[in-house]
């Protein structure tokens, strides 16, 4: 009745985040891994690259707002000047 990858998809979406006794297991492993010391070192780390990340984007979007800006400055001053040049 469905379709194979209806089925399939279904079946990615139980999977899921893990429940509080899973969340508690990773901790654990990561504690263990890690050490208590250089964990907060890792978010440090973590922080910055999110925060680099953040600037990135926002100066992408930046940049392509005052493209689109100067786009429309330059339009309109080509309708100017071509208007102003006809009899």
């Amino acid at each position: 009745m469905y379709s194979k990858t209806f089925v399939m998809s279904s079946n990615l979406l139980l999977i899921g985040m893990p429940g509080g006794s899973e969340w508690i297991l990773i901790v654990l492993a990561v504690l263990i891994l890690f050490g208590g010391r250089k964990i907060p070192e890792f978010m440090r780390g973590l922080g910055k690259g999110i925060r680099e990340f953040n600037d990135a984007k926002d100066n992408v979007k930046k940049e392509i707002e005052s493209g689109m800006t100067d786009k429309e400055v330059n339009r309109a001053s080509t309708t100017q000047t071509s208007n102003t040049t006809q009899p």
